[in-house]
């Protein structure tokens, strides 16, 4: 089971069920599903508050502070997966990807404030990640995104992707934040996700999101039961790059 305030997600037998404060945004994430053309799984019913989804067949292509299970060839698979999704018409409404920068800059300045401030990372770690993630903060030309590309949300078996689930933050935005998403606790697999991704990307963009997320991150995890300072996780993720 996962949960925070605003969502929920438990695994009863067979089933998955998604349980989201927010009608508009649970509608939206069934609408995703619908519409992307990679596997997801199948909406079972729909009730006020909840989605019943079936459960994927393989396992998650990693988890954050473990080494991944999956073979390259897998990792591969899941960039043609997310290649497919971006090369598709893209919904008629913005997701997490698609942050305005008017919006996500001043919220990143504000939380690099608040991590010096609150003493919950040394004022030279955030310096220095900001400055990295500044190339992340440019114009984008918006794709059909996922918005929230965890490792733990792509499922393989036998090297093919047989499912991505939770797409409560689709929508129209930046198709880099999706691939930095997906490798950024795995970053040694970003090669193999290119591979299968198929074509040329800015790599000083998808590293800039790497830190530009995981600043966002920090305080969220610790305020929702998370620790950031897993081995391999946020803080890690961050240390690297002094």
């Amino acid at each position: 089971m996962t949960a925070h305030s605003e969502r929920a997600t438990l695994r009863v037998g067979g089933t998955f069920l998604k349980i989201d404060a927010d009608e508009a945004r649970i509608d939206r994430e069934a609408e995703a599903m619908q519409l992307a053309p990679i596997p997801t799984p199948k909406l079972l019913w729909r009730k006020p508050h909840v989605l019943a989804l079936s459960v994927l067949p393989g396992i998650a292509l990693a988890r954050v502070g473990q080494p991944s299970p999956a073979s390259p060839e897998a990792w591969a698979a899941a960039g043609a997966a997310v290649r497919r999704l971006h090369d598709a018409p893209t919904p008629p409404w913005l997701g997490r990807a698609g942050r305005p920068l008017d919006e996500l800059t001043p919220d990143l300045d504000r939380e690099c404030d608040r991590l010096i401030a609150d003493g919950t990372l040394p004022a030279a770690l955030v310096t220095r990640n900001r400055e990295l993630a500044e190339a992340a903060l440019r114009p984008w030309s918006p794709a059909f995104t996922h918005g929230d590309l965890h490792v733990a949300h792509v499922f393989t078996d036998n090297d093919e992707v047989t499912g991505i689930i939770d797409w409560s933050e689709a929508g129209q935005g930046d198709p880099l934040y999706d691939l930095a998403s997906l490798t950024v606790a795995h970053q040694n697999h970003l090669t193999d996700v290119l591979t299968g991704y198929g074509t040329t990307v800015d790599l000083k963009v998808i590293h800039a999101w790497w830190f530009l997320r995981t600043l966002l991150v920090v305080r969220w995890l610790t305020t929702h039961g998370h620790n950031p300072h897993t081995p391999g996780g946020a803080v890690d993720v961050l240390r690297a790059q002094l």
